[in-house]
């Protein structure tokens, strides 16, 4: 049987940040599990929220850790190990400041970029080489300091892309776990603007 695959979604948890742009990797798993017509459960030994789902002849874990962010990795490294995991069949979604509102761009590994969760995973994985999808999510100005920025809500003005946003994305993590990291990258990156309607 081929290995379970899990895509974990970075955030915070809690009514406070639900909405905000640090939660994005939230989202991207919220997108999936409604998509994949799939219900969410809280599992303590875990330190996250899990959905359960086959796609693809693939049996998929959804997670998001209920940590908060900058102690996400005791979450993904606790399931990596209990379920065994290679770290060629995870997949982690993040929200990221460099980037544009509007681009998504998955890569095979890397550094954090400077974002804590990132961080928290590479350091419980003890290794940079796993999936990462980052969601862009943009800055207000060039501003090292931009906490205020990604813990704020989306604006409404906002709304119409990040639907757009996140169905890509979501398209593009099932493309990921039905042909692979390769054409996943290939297909879906960069950019979509508002008015674009295809996926």
């Amino acid at each position: 049987m081929e290995p379970l695959h899990l895509i974990i979604g970075l955030g915070n948890p809690g009514a406070d940040y639900a909405g905000t742009r640090h939660n994005a990797g939230f989202m991207l798993v919220e997108q999936l599990a409604a998509r994949w017509q799939t219900s969410w459960s809280s599992e303590r030994k875990f330190l996250a929220r899990v959905a359960r789902a086959e796609r693809q002849g693939k049996k998929v874990l959804l997670c998001q850790p209920t940590t908060f962010m900058n102690l996400s990795g005791e979450a993904v490294g606790g399931m990596i190990k209990y379920f065994q995991l290679p770290l060629d069949k995870i997949l982690v979604a993040v929200d990221d400041a460099d980037l544009p509102l509007g681009e998504i761009r998955l890569r095979p590994g890397g550094g954090s970029g400077g974002h804590h969760g990132l961080e928290s995973v590479t350091q419980h994985l003890g290794c940079r080489n796993y999936a990462r999808l980052r969601i862009g999510i943009g800055r207000k100005n060039e501003a090292r300091q931009i906490s205020g920025h990604v813990l704020g809500k989306f604006g409404s003005d906002e709304q119409g892309l990040l639907a757009k946003i996140l169905d890509r994305a979501a398209d593009q993590s099932e493309c990921w776990l039905g042909n692979g990291l390769p054409k996943a990258m290939n297909q879906f990156n960069g950019a979509i603007s508002p008015t674009n309607e295809e996926k």
